[in-house]
């Protein structure tokens, strides 16, 4: 159990919501963010306009893998509204595609990461893309882009996982085990700052999205969403308990251990026979 900063004979449970220090009860002071310490509790909060964030290159890495996504939709030549048409003939598909036998006999373990940047259908894409914007510019601008970036692709490897332990039999697409993750990193992070997801926006979609992919006959990959909410919240833990417990590179070098056990994982899995939706 850590000990407050300030009163190095206590041990406490809770950290300032600020700087992360231990902080015991006679050292919290309640702020709408959470607990924070008596030093953090005097500065007074930044107050960032919608048009000071213009033009900082604060959500650049949110921007360019829209960016990606949508510039591989448009070169598979698939404008359907709910998917099939030209996307799944076209080479991007056939050569970025989620696909158990193409890992496993032809070693193209690239598709882990870029079936994470295809889509199958107009309201596939545009529905991923709203979510992306919508959680990547705000955990972007938390915590910074490199630390962004590796948040992300942990969650997507973590999707490619969960997807190829639900089906070997059929290719995968899609940013949704990506996106699945970053709610899964808000949703520890707010419960981390004693803010109860349930009770907004976060916690409802992110209620909704479970159910609706796990309804029978969807067609859609519940164990990448799945895999990819796990991972997401994993990097979460990762990130805040390696900076509070160890150096500052200790949380992004677990995050790169998660990166790994998911490979590995996913490796594991495109070898085993007879997994079927």
């Amino acid at each position: 159990m850590p000990t407050c900063y300030r009163h190095p004979s206590r041990e406490t449970g809770v950290a300032c919501s600020n700087c992360d220090r231990p902080i015991c009860p006679d050292c919290m002071t309640p702020t709408v963010v959470g607990m924070r310490c008596p030093e953090c509790a005097k500065e007074k909060t930044k107050v960032v306009t919608a048009q000071a964030l213009r033009g900082t290159g604060s959500i650049v890495v949110t921007q360019t893998l829209i960016a990606i996504c949508v510039i591989a939709y448009l070169a598979g030549g698939n404008f359907g509204l709910t998917g099939g048409g030209a996307s799944g003939g076209s080479w991007l598909y056939v050569e970025g595609a989620l696909w158990a036998p193409a890992i496993e006999f032809q070693h193209e373990y690239w598709r882990l990461v870029t079936s994470g940047f295809l889509h199958s259908s107009l309201l596939h894409i545009g529905f991923n893309m709203l979510l992306l914007y919508f959680l990547g510019s705000e955990i972007e601008r938390e915590i910074g882009s490199p630390r962004f970036s590796l948040v992300y692709l942990t969650a997507l490897l973590g999707g490619s996982f969960g997807a190829l332990v639900q089906t070997t039999s059929a290719p995968t697409v899609g940013a949704s085990g990506a996106v699945f993750g970053l709610m899964g990193f808000m949703v520890v992070e707010m419960r981390r700052r004693g803010i109860n997801p349930f009770q907004s926006q976060i916690g409802l979609l992110l209620l909704l999205n479970v159910v609706l992919s796990l309804r029978p006959g969807s067609g859609i990959s519940f164990g990448g969403h799945l895999g990819g909410l796990l991972f997401g919240a994993l990097a979460a833990v990762a990130l805040y308990e390696g900076s509070r417990r160890g150096p500052r590179w200790l949380g992004p070098a677990l995050c790169g251990g998660l990166c790994v056990v998911a490979v590995i994982g996913s490796i594991v899995m495109a070898g085993q026979p007879g997994i079927t939706d």
